[in-house]
C-alpha cells in the first residue's frame, strides 16, 4: 500500500490541499481547530508527517504530568490499558501530556499507599487502580492537601475523598453477568462466583449485584458461596476444577475479576462447549480464544479507550479550575462481546 499524500490528507481533514500545505510548514492564519482536525485525519490514515504537526500544534502548550497507577505488571488487560493511555496522551491537543506510569506488584495496601505518596511533586493529577484501604485513602487524602487530585480508576476507592470515579457501573455489571447465567442457562442449578478479594471495592459490588439479581429475578437458580481466587491464575483454576467436581449441577459461573484464565481453562478440559455458562470480565487472548473455542459464553468488556479520552480531558479541566468541592464519578456502558462478536483484536 502507498503512503498516504498530501492530497489523501487534506480529503480525510476536509480541507484544501493549501491548507494542509500550511499546517505542515507552521505557517500562520490558520484555526487552532483547523490544525486539530489535520493532525486528527493524519493519524486516522497514518500520514508520515502526524508528528510534525503535532509538534507545531503543542509547541506554545504547557506540560501536563499524569501520575498512572496500575495492578498486574504481566498480565495483558493491564498492558493494554496502559498502551492506551499512552496513545490518547499523545492524542491530547489541550496540552503536551506527559505519562508517568507505575505498577503495583502485589495487592497489598501499603505497596498501593506508598506509590500513590511517591507522586507527590511528580505530577499534577493520578490516576490508579487498586484495592479500597484505610491506608490507601490516606495517602489520597494528603495529595489532595497538596493541590494533586486522585482519580480512581476501574474500581472505586477513597469515596468522598477521590477527586472522581472513571469507570462501568460495577453494581449494574454483576445483574448483568446474572441476567445472562438465567437467560443462557440449559436449566436451572447452582451458579459459582470468584472475586479477588474484599477490598476491591469494584468486586463487591458486582458481587451485590450478582446476587441481588438472582435473588430477585431468579431465586430458582442456587448461588452458592463466593471464593476469593485472590486474582490468581493457578488458584482460580484449583477452585473451578474443585467446583466442577464437586457440583454435577453447576450451571452458571461468574469470574468478576482477575484470574480467569484459570477458569478458562479449567471448564475447557472439564466440561462440553455450552455446558456451562462461563462469563468473564475483560476481552484477553485467552478470553477471546475461550469464545472462540465455545468455553466462554460472554466477556464483558471495558471502554478502555472513551475513559482514558475522557479522563485526560478532566484531569486538565479540574488543574485549570481547581478541586472539585463534591467528588463525582463517571460511568461507562459495559461492552458486550460474544462468541458471534466481530471480535477486534
Amino acid at each position: 500500500m502507498s503512503r498516504p499524500t498530501i492530497a489523501d490528507l487534506a480529503n480525510a481533514a476536509g480541507v484544501g490541499t493549501a491548507t494542509v500545505d500550511r499546517v505542515l510548514n507552521g505557517r500562520q492564519n490558520v484555526r487552532e481547530e483547523t490544525v486539530r482536525r489535520v493532525h486528527e485525519a493524519a493519524e486516522k490514515i497514518g500520514y508520515h508527517g502526524a508528528n510534525i504537526i503535532r509538534h507545531r500544534m503543542l509547541a506554545d502548550k504547557e506540560e501536563f504530568r499524569l501520575g498512572l497507577i496500575l495492578q498486574k505488571p504481566r498480565h495483558f488487560f493491564y498492558q493494554e490499558v496502559l498502551g492506551i493511555f499512552e496513545a490518547q496522551a499523545r492524542a491530547c491537543t489541550l496540552r503536551r501530556v506527559h505519562l508517568v506510569p507505575q505498577f503495583a506488584e502485589t495487592s497489598q495496601p501499603e505497596e498501593l499507599a506508598r506509590l500513590l505518596a511517591s507522586m507527590k511533586g511528580r505530577v499534577d493529577a493520578v490516576a490508579a487502580t487498586g484495592l479500597d484501604h484505610p491506608l490507601v485513602t490516606q495517602a489520597v487524602l494528603d495529595l489532595r492537601a497538596a493541590g494533586v487530585p486522585v482519580y480512581s480508576l476501574l474500581s472505586d476507592f477513597a469515596q468522598g475523598i477521590r477527586e472522581s470515579y472513571f469507570g462501568t457501573n460495577n453494581l449494574k455489571i454483576g445483574r448483568i453477568a446474572g441476567w445472562f447465567i438465567s437467560r443462557l442457562a440449559r436449566r436451572p442449578g447452582k451458579v459459582g462466583l470468584f472475586i479477588g478479594g474484599t477490598r476491591f471495592h469494584g468486586h463487591e459490588l458486582r458481587e451485590t449485584g450478582f446476587r441481588s439479581f438472582f435473588r430477585d429475578s431468579a431465586p430458582e437458580f442456587q448461588m452458592l458461596e463466593t471464593q476469593i481466587n485472590l486474582e490468581t491464575r493457578q488458584l482460580t483454576y484449583e477452585a473451578t476444577v474443585n467446583l466442577l467436581s464437586r457440583q454435577e449441577d453447576l450451571v452458571g459461573l461468574y469470574c468478576a475479576g482477575g484470574g480467569m484464565e484459570g477458569a478458562i481453562q479449567a471448564v475447557h478440559e472439564l466440561r462440553r462447549p455450552d455446558e456451562i455458562v462461563l462469563i468473564v470480565n475483560e476481552l484477553t487472548p485467552e478470553s477471546q480464544a475461550g469464545l472462540r473455542n465455545g468455553t466462554l459464553s460472554l466477556v464483558l468488556g471495558t471502554p478502555v479507550r472513551q475513559i482514558a479520552a475522557d479522563l485526560i480531558t478532566q484531569m486538565i479541566d479540574t488543574s485549570e479550575k481547581g478541586l472539585a468541592e463534591l467528588p463525582g464519578q463517571r460511568f461507562f456502558p459495559a461492552q458486550i462481546w460474544t462468541p458471534e462478536s466481530e471480535l477486534m483484536m
